[in-house]
């Protein structure tokens, strides 16, 4: 008997002694992600913006009449503004100029610093040393841009480690950093979340849209300010560059997109050794297939793109593609969608022949295509920006490229605004993306050359008042004036 109270007795203090030390385990125990964040944590900057900008308003009319304009014109007036964002450090390398400082390279997104080139940039480093910025490039085509700065070699700098988005799965965990609503001082504050889906395109953020989407979707908290911040995987790996959300107050609801850091390292590269992005240029309009489509075409299944249409004289044009054409692989690469189709159209090498397999006539095929360099007006040869000297502020397109797609207007003929710049005289005049100009001086516009050749005319006369019919992207037809510098 003595022998069982004595075993029973070791075993209660062994349960007892085992349970301690398990509480004491798990009240020690951290979380995965502290880790993580020490170690990237002070790779992220604030990034401030200062400068000046123009604006323009309109003087109240006698009568509300626009004929009075001749009279009243627009006033302008200048005025001071301070923008805030995140960056983080992703390379550093010695100067050559200076034995004992090195430089730093910080990527963000275009849109916290395209006021840059006529303001100041202001970065501030996690010990809140205040240095400043030097814009390596802007590329608004994918919302990126990157910086550099000048510190002391003795400076501890922390640079963020670049993973790869490509291996990325749904519900994946990832961290955020960066600095919400900078005003506060809430610098760089960590949120944690999952991926919610990946290669997010055709999003629509604004007259800033970039035209190469590959969001990465996340329910991470991402709120003004964070834009250009670290979106990390588990490993604390940069796989993303926290960019936009979608939201109807302004702040998050748990849609936040990053922009993946595989389109994200070719144009920081670039930019850091060519000053610009290279994209090559294939020269058609790519459309995405339906179910409906997929039935028509006698596709079994829902994959690559449709070409809508092919540029004359075009690389695509030259290797044999036509309309109705299905894309199933470029460059040995399948393709899913639209968004992705471009990404891997833009980075292929130029100037060798690359293997295109396609469905013509419900057979596979495969042609040879030799890709040339994209210039900066070659958006499928397409966009037109307004001249300097007219200075409207406002970019438009064909009615068939991809803007015009996304945009879905009922016009029959004309050009569509896919930009208009705040504080322009588009603006002032009431113009919004997704306007379609009808007419010009009650010149009929059919196409881009004819909206030139009416430029043309305009800046050559002397006229202030340009008289445009347009359809709005509400479906309601109706005249505008608009003033010009």
């Amino acid at each position: 008997m003595k022998s069982f109270k004595l075993s029973l007795f070791v075993i209660i203090t062994l349960f007892f002694s085992y349970s301690l030390m398990a509480q004491s385990i798990a009240s020690n125990a951290k979380s995965p992600f502290v880790n993580i964040v020490n170690q990237v944590r002070e790779s992220v900057v604030n990034i401030k913006v200062e400068g000046e900008e123009k604006l323009r308003y309109d003087n109240r009319l006698p009568f509300n009449d626009d004929i009075f304009k001749f009279f009243f014109p627009p006033q302008e007036e200048s005025r001071k503004f301070v923008s805030m964002g995140s960056g983080f450090i992703f390379k550093k390398e010695d100067s050559k100029e200076d034995k004992n400082s090195s430089i730093i390279f910080i990527m963000t997104n275009n849109h916290v610093v395209n006021k840059g080139k006529d303001a100041k940039i202001t970065v501030t480093l996690a010990d809140l040393e205040e240095l400043k910025a030097e814009v390596v490039g802007f590329d608004a085509e994918t919302d990126l841009a990157v910086l550099k700065v000048k510190v002391n070699k003795k400076t501890p700098i922390v640079i963020a480690p670049l993973g790869n988005s490509d291996e990325l799965e749904i519900a994946e965990w990832v961290i955020a950093i960066g600095n919400p609503f900078g005003q506060l001082g809430l610098d760089r504050t960590v949120t944690v979340g999952v991926v919610s889906a990946l290669g997010r395109s055709g999003l629509y953020f604004g007259n800033q849209s970039p035209i190469f989407q590959d969001y990465i979707q996340t329910d991470a908290a991402i709120n003004p300010g964070n834009s250009g911040g670290p979106l990390l995987n588990i490993d604390g790996k940069v796989i993303g560059v926290n960019a936009a959300i979608t939201s109807n107050s302004g702040g998050n609801i748990g849609i936040g997109f990053a922009i993946s850091i595989n389109l994200a390292k070719k144009v920081a590269d670039d930019l850091i050794n060519k000053g610009h992005v290279e994209r090559a240029y294939l020269g058609i309009l790519p459309q995405d297939i339906t179910a409906e489509l997929g039935k028509t075409l006698n596709i079994e299944k829902i994959e690559g793109v449709l070409v809508a249409r092919v540029e004359k004289d075009s690389p695509a044009e030259k290797a044999g593609l036509k309309n109705g054409d299905v894309i199933l692989k470029f460059n040995n690469q399948a393709i899913a969608n639209v968004g992705k189709f471009r990404i891997i159209v833009a980075n292929c090498p130029i100037d060798k022949k690359i293997p295109v397999e396609i469905v013509r006539d419900k057979k596979r095929k495969t042609v040879n295509v030799v890709l040339q360099t994209r210039g900066d007006n070659e958006q499928a040869k397409t966009t037109v920006e307004q001249t300097k000297s007219l200075n409207l502020g406002m970019k438009v397109d064909e009615l068939n490229s991809e803007y015009g797609r996304r945009f879905n207007s009922k016009a029959e003929h004309g050009v569509l605004i896919y930009q208009v710049d705040r504080n322009s005289a588009a603006a002032t005049a009431g113009l919004q993306p997704g306007d379609v100009i009808l007419e010009i001086n009650q010149e009929q516009i059919n196409n881009i050359d004819d909206y030139r050749n009416e430029l043309s005319k305009i800046e050559n006369s002397e006229q202030q008042i340009v008289l445009l019919y347009v359809l709005t992207r509400n479906n309601v037809y109706q005249y505008i004036t608009i003033s010009i510098e």
